[in-house]
């Protein structure tokens, strides 16, 4: 498992992020995007393999590790962490990018690629739904809805008040290590503590999830559309992969089920042993599945 060197990077959006920059900038350009609770380590074993023939960056996003932690949960609505990762490309002067994400790095993947498609060439999404068949499943999927409650817990403002007493290590073992398949690497844990020690790092992780509007009832709530609309979202435009484990406790295969409606190139790739941390559960799976789509757009792209 490979260290990185992090490089600090100012950005005019106010935060300073952490960003693992790997390969050689003359190459194409990949952006990677961990979700909740991690960190760039989401990646750490395709950085080194993108990075062969891309210029790689991955971030530790606003509120994770040592990356700036505003403080309010209004500092980590969607939009404002899209304009991170417009201005983490702009820093480095790149100009459209392939876009990774993972997990909450996902749903900024989707926004970016449904309200950026200027930017973002290529899409890689792995465990992580499209925002209008996520919002309709857990309203219309019992299921899923129930797979779901996990959000409701983690949006209660005392959540983390009771785990700062109990300690990080009772964190880990309740919101993360009980989904991983595998389990985690004693020296990968070494890392999660680390980083989410640092001052202010839970509450900020947290506030991802109290910044989203989408709206997650009770398993036995009579509702049967949110308190909201739905907002009719443009269909993604660029080539898109969706790698998914389909062994994920929290995120259901349910979220497959119409994404062709709203992606117009499309490819999806079903991992039947894989959870939810697919990108280092079951990084050759995920490899395997990214090289050959990778060097198809590549052909596509250069005819």
């Amino acid at each position: 498992m490979a260290d990185f060197d992090l490089r600090r990077v100012d950005l005019p959006t106010g935060v300073s992020l952490d960003v693992a920059v790997e390969g050689d900038p003359a190459n194409p350009p990949v952006i990677l995007l961990h979700g909740f609770p991690e960190s760039h380590r989401t990646w750490r074993y395709l950085i080194p393999e993108l990075a062969r023939d891309h210029f790689v960056l991955a971030p530790d996003q606003r509120g994770y590790a040592r990356s700036s932690k505003p403080e309010g949960k209004a500092k980590y609505a969607p939009h404002e962490i899209l304009a991170d990762l417009i201005a983490l490309a702009d820093h480095f002067d790149i100009g459209k990018f392939t876009l990774f994400g993972h997990d909450w790095g996902g749903a900024i993947a989707w926004m970016a690629a449904i309200l950026r498609p200027d930017r973002v060439a290529r899409l890689v999404i792995l465990n992580a739904p499209h925002p209008t068949l996520f919002q309709r499943s857990v309203i219309e999927d019992p299921a899923q809805r129930a797979a779901s409650q996990y959000m409701r817990a983690l949006r209660d403002p005392g959540f983390e008040k009771n785990f700062t007493v109990k300690g990080a290590e009772k964190f880990l073992d309740v919101t993360f290590a009980n989904h991983v398949e595998g389990g985690i690497d004693p020296r990968e844990r070494a890392f999660y503590l680390d980083q989410w020690s640092q001052p202010g790092a839970l509450t900020a992780m947290l506030n991802w999830y109290r910044a989203s509007n989408i709206e997650v009832p009770p398993v036995d709530a009579k509702i049967d559309k949110p308190t909201f609309p739905i907002p009719d979202l443009p269909p993604v435009a660029m080539p898109t992969l969706v790698i998914w484990g389909m062994k994920d406790p929290a995120l259901l295969p349910c979220q497959l089920d119409g994404l062709a409606d709203h992606v117009r190139d499309l490819t999806i790739v079903r991992v039947p042993d894989a959870g939810h941390f697919i990108p280092w559960e079951k990084p050759d799976a995920v490899i395997a599945a990214l090289r050959p789509w990778l060097a198809a757009q590549t052909h596509l792209a250069s005819g």
